[in-house]
């Protein structure tokens, strides 16, 4: 018999084994998936893991297209979807462990869905109704050894029942609405699956919101003076203190009061210093905002990226909502560890220094875990990406411990015959922090010449600035996740996946996310049918409710019976409009699909357009005069194909932009006979004697296949004769780049 711990993935349950041995851990496995055995004292443990939830929701019985949904049960993930069927095994494994355990300790991530993973284990696989918890927020030896030794005896039973209570939210709403919406085209006469979900509908209103209001902007006019300068053998630009001018006859006054000023008087230039406190250490959210701004990796990469390296050991557990480290964390012991590291001895050195440290510790809290810190353990990082958000959490949890920054404002006044222009700069006169958060810091410097009162300004020249209101701006993919955060609308750990879904769904387009006419459409339908969809104060509430669900508060049956009410009602309104709903939908869907398909006339007929369609051997452009103009282009079958919005300079064929993962999106011309796919001059002849076997080129990859000539939509190409055996590519002339046809 032996004491069975179970993990939430196969890096995290290697970690942990390593941690509590005594000697070194014993790796078995079956089938491929792998477990430990341990001995600790005199204690038999043994250390295996799930892949994620290994459990899902389904409805229960024979499928059937109806809706609202609320019987239903956890499954199998496996049994769910394909795309899970890997974790098949790890489960078969977990129930075949549990049977000769006599004890059991949870060490999933300690959190909403961590504890759910967990739950559903012990129930469904070890037929248990409690476990053991383990609780740490980092994959550190002696974290694992305190968390382990400390363990709670039961599992945490608010996150558990949270957990489960979100989950039979999120499929209540998700699965009813989504069938909805595709029932009401279906009656409409077409077929087109939608989806929607409890916060994926109020996160699209959001944006939807938005772009209406960028789109019902109306700019105003308005008017800046601007002064031009030189004082005490400096240059000073200053700016009318009325700053907009509303209306320019106003503006044209102060222009002619000024006009052929040569000398200007200094009203008066005061100095004020004030203190930048350090940031506040990264919870999930600013952490993702920070990645984007500095290095435009989006939030969700983000995570993925974090996640790795926490499993990695190398910082501490990244789905948090604190913005705070306790002192209990032992601030010197992670700072000595990451001394040892060469790229941040010397800024460290510095902060050891100090006889105390004390991190500026933000608002935000969480029960469960602090703010994200690194370890201190020397990273093995696989690519720049990885190196690069490492790097954003070291320094950030470096300057949090620092001194504040000393800024200094300066404001210089101006009379120029009685008219007065303001100068501003501020200039950074102790670093502090910003040395330590280099180079993250975003802050201008701007340091105006020294001057006193009374002193004289050459006037080079009065510069009237004719400007309008610019509208608001469209969300970026941090500012959204920024937007729902402050909205309480989904969890720190879901945002981003919602805000991905919107954009695999068509709702939405663009790095500044812009809502797609779909999206508009699916909105405004909503609203007038029903509204409660997309109703984020509804949303909110479950949100609420659930949090009080964690701590014990309320019942999660009692939140569900709720929940179901609600959506019953919206489905009983919901039907009544169905065939009106689906109209609007189905009209919204063609205007979408044609208006991203749309590549502009066709050369041919010169009547229809060219449209991207698919097709049973994948895509393809086709003009929609079809069967009377018969014109087609195949397209590539390894990239995203995007309309390019331009045509071919040589030949006026449409372009467009083939998108690889990684890669730089690369644009072509449709025209598989473009002059400029063909290479000239002394490439181009030897291209054709290569064509024609009157040169032979050996393929310098395997030195046994020859080069010969291939071709495809992007141009020609040399390839190796021996493919698919060898996959060797190379461009010729100024032709295509070889990655752009090496098959993966």
């Amino acid at each position: 018999m032996y004491e069975l711990i179970i993990c939430e993935k196969p890096d995290a349950a290697k970690k942990i084994a390593e941690a509590l041995a005594d000697g070194k851990p014993i790796k078995e496995n079956i089938n491929g998936v792998p477990y430990y055995k341990v001995t600790r004292g005199k204690k038999d443990i043994v250390v295996a893991c799930a892949v994620g939830h290994l459990y899902g929701l389904a409805e229960k019985g024979k499928k059937t297209w109806t809706y609202p949904v609320f019987d239903i049960e956890w499954k199998p993930i496996s049994e769910i979807n394909k795309k899970s069927a890997f974790s098949k095994k790890y489960l078969a494994v977990l129930k075949k462990l549990c049977k000769e355990a006599n004890e059991f300790t949870v060490s999933t991530d300690f959190d909403i869905e961590g504890e759910t993973i967990g739950f559903n284990i012990i129930r469904f696989a070890c037929k248990k109704k409690d476990a053991n918890r383990m609780k740490f927020s980092t994959l550190t030896k002696p974290d694992l050894i305190e968390a382990y030794e400390n363990k709670m005896r039961h599992l945490d039973w608010g996150q558990a029942n949270a957990g489960e209570t979100r989950h039979f939210l999120d499929f209540f709403n998700g699965v009813s609405y989504s069938r909805a919406l595709t029932s009401s085209i279906k009656a409409a006469g077409s077929f087109k699956l939608m989806s929607t979900g409890r916060v994926q509908g109020p996160a699209l209103k959001i944006i939807v919101d938005r772009e209406k209001e960028i789109k019902a902007f109306k700019p105003v006019p308005f008017w800046q003076i601007e002064l031009n300068g030189d004082v005490n053998k400096g240059q000073i630009i200053a700016w009318h203190k009325e700053d907009k001018f509303w209306e320019k006859s106003s503006a044209d006054e102060v222009i002619k009061k000024t006009k052929g000023a040569k000398e200007a008087i200094i009203e008066s230039a005061e100095k004020r210093q004030y203190q930048q406190a350090p940031p506040t250490p990264f919870d999930l959210t600013t952490l993702q905002i920070e990645a984007y701004r500095c290095h435009r990796i989006s939030p969700k990469e983000t995570l993925q990226i974090a996640q790795e390296l926490y499993t990695s050991g190398f910082i501490s557990y990244p789905r948090t909502s604190s913005q705070i480290l306790s002192e209990k964390l032992g601030f010197r012991k992670i700072f000595s560890e990451l001394q040892k590291q060469k790229n941040y001895s010397d800024l460290i050195s510095k902060l050891l220094s100090k006889k105390s440290l004390q991190p500026n510790n933000g608002k935000k809290t969480d029960p469960a875990h602090p703010a994200i810190y690194p370890t201190g353990i020397t990273p093995h990082l696989s690519n720049e990406r990885e190196a690069r958000i490492y790097d954003l959490i070291v320094k950030r949890f470096m300057a949090t411990f620092s001194e504040p920054a000393t800024r200094e404002t300066m404001t210089i006044e101006i009379s120029c015959k009685d008219e007065i222009f303001i100068a501003k700069g501020t200039r950074t006169t102790e670093k502090g922090w910003h040395v330590f958060y280099q180079p993250y810091v975003n802050i201008e410097e701007e340091e105006l010449p020294a001057v006193n009162k009374n002193d004289k300004v050459i006037v080079k020249k009065i510069k009237l600035h004719e400007k309008e209101t610019q509208p608001p701006k469209r969300y970026t993919p941090a500012s959204i996740i920024k937007e729902l955060e402050k909205r309480n609308l989904g969890t720190k750990a879901t945002r981003s996946e919602i805000v991905d879904t919107l954009f695999n769904r068509g709702y939405v387009t663009g790095k500044a996310i812009e809502a797609t006419n779909l999206g508009i459409k699916t909105v405004e339908t909503l609203e007038q049918y029903a509204p409660k969809i997309v109703d984020e104060e509804l949303t909110r509430h479950f949100e609420e409710e659930m949090e009080e669900i964690r701590e014990g508060k309320r019942k999660g049956e009692e939140v569900l019976e709720e929940a179901k009410e609600a959506i019953t009602n919206i489905i009983v309104d919901f039907k009544k409009k169905e065939k009106d709903i689906g109209k609007k939908l189905l009209e919204a869907n063609i205007e979408t699909r044609d208006a991203l398909s749309n590549l502009g006339k066709c050369p041919v007929c010169r009547e229809g357009d060219l449209h991207m369609r698919k097709g049973k051997f994948g895509s393809f452009v086709a003009c929609n005069q079809y069967p009377k103009c018969k014109t087609t282009f195949s397209l590539p079958k390894n990239a995203l194909i995007k309309p390019a919005q331009k045509s071919c300079d040589t030949c006026s064929f449409p372009k467009v932009l083939a998108i690889k993962k990684g890669k730089k999106p690369m644009e072509f011309c449709l025209n598989p006979k473009c002059p400029t796919k063909h290479v000239e001059g002394d490439a181009g002849k030897e291209a054709k004697a290569i064509a024609k076997g009157e040169i032979e080129k050996s393929c310098p990859e395997c030195k046994e296949g020859k080069l010969v000539l291939r071709g495809s939509i992007y141009g020609k190409f040399y390839g190796c004769s021996l493919y698919p055996k060898c996959k060797y590519t190379e461009k010729l002339g100024e032709g295509p780049l070889k990655e752009d046809f090496t098959k993966k």
